[in-house]
């Protein structure tokens, strides 16, 4: 195998979550831990991230603005990069906000293959569908939107997210927890939320927005308090640490807001292969895609709606062996099958870099 060297532009962590790694652990570490070079962007690219749709005018006035800046700093590093030593990929967590096509022709026209990976294109196509063209190619983790990047002239390869074995791993801890969830309140999680704990499910939520939707419990004698069953946002090793902690971790499907619209979108997450590679039992809503990945019913458990869920969670709660048994055939399917490490490796053989 070629050791490349490989030119990366990916905010390290996640909008929403401060002080989050998580890019860095998903992306970053996996071109390491295979032996490549790989030379970091050193822009801050957070500013951007949270800029990115044209549509909003406060946002549109900020990629005028500062857009030109990241690509003067990212040409100026990949050149120098380069000169040092030959850069073989450059590889990016771009949208259309950070850089116009032609500052990635220009990169492509030193003879560096361009390559970039999103993973919102479910729901917010839009906002890669300028850029997308200007890669050598896109990696697309939803096999649906294939088409989508076709139309718009972009070359995409299907790349299905995963998860890094070093960072995501079971933890020696004590199970505390019957049934959570960690990640952002949003979407149709709260109402689904309300409904298992109407129906006498103890389950716990981390993440941001959480907290709003907690109801107020009155104390004896003092001012209502907030339900402690709502949490604020966990560190990434508290978050690795709770898939441990827990003996059900919940996982939805839906995208944004889409559930209140005519067309809900379901997209497999990062979460559906961080959780059981933790060695955390996992009960996610079904999407079909799920199964090209997973054994459902023994590797991972799926769920059709609300009411489904409530039952499922009963059962697993009621049988350990059969959950125990579940948990472990989805630590070793993704052990075996959906580490970062190895979607890159099949990734760079396509486009034969290696």
């Amino acid at each position: 195998m070629k050791r490349l060297r490989i030119f990366l532009a990916v905010q390290p962590g996640c909008v929403s979550i401060p002080g989050s790694q998580l890019w860095y652990a998903n992306l970053y570490q996996p071109l390491v831990s295979l032996g490549h070079d790989v030379v970091p962007l050193q822009y801050d690219l957070m500013p951007h991230f949270v800029n990115l749709d044209p549509a909003v005018p406060a946002h549109r006035a900020f990629i005028e603005a500062n857009r030109p800046k990241l690509e003067a700093a990212l040409l100026a590093e990949i050149e120098a990069a380069h000169r040092a030593k030959p850069i073989d990929v450059f590889f990016s967590y771009f949208y259309s906000a950070c850089a116009r096509p032609e500052t990635i022709r220009a990169i492509g026209a030193m003879g560096i293959r361009t390559v970039n990976w999103y993973c919102n294109g479910s729901y917010q196509f839009h906002l890669v569908k300028d850029i997308a063209p200007a890669y050598d190619c896109c990696l697309v983790p939803e096999c649906y939107r294939l088409d989508d990047y076709r139309r718009a002239g972009a070359r995409p390869i299907y790349c299905q997210e995963a998860a890094n074995p070093d960072v995501y791993r079971p933890y020696a801890v004590s199970v505390e927890y019957d049934v959570t969830f960690v990640g952002q309140a949003y979407g149709d999680r709260p109402a689904v939320i309300r409904h298992l704990q109407e129906q006498g499910i103890d389950v716990r939520v981390w993440g941001p927005h959480w907290k709003h939707y907690a109801p107020k419990l009155q104390t004896a004698g003092g001012p209502p308090e907030p339900d402690d069953r709502y949490g604020g946002i966990l560190t990434d090793e508290e978050m690795i640490r709770m898939y441990s902690r827990s003996k059900i971790n919940l996982g939805f499907s839906s995208c944004g807001e889409t559930h209140a619209s005519g067309e809900r979108i379901l997209q497999v997450r990062l979460r559906d292969f961080e959780v059981p590679m933790s060695g955390g039992f996992y009960m996610v809503e079904y999407m079909e895609e799920l199964e090209a990945f997973f054994e459902i019913g023994k590797e991972v458990i799926c769920y059709t709606d609300a009411d489904d869920l409530t039952d499922k969670i009963r059962y697993y709660l009621a049988h350990d062996a059969e959950r125990e048994a579940i948990r472990r055939a989805g630590f070793e399917r993704c052990r075996r099958d959906h580490t970062w490490q190895k979607r890159f490796e099949d990734v760079f053989r396509t486009i034969d870099v290696y």
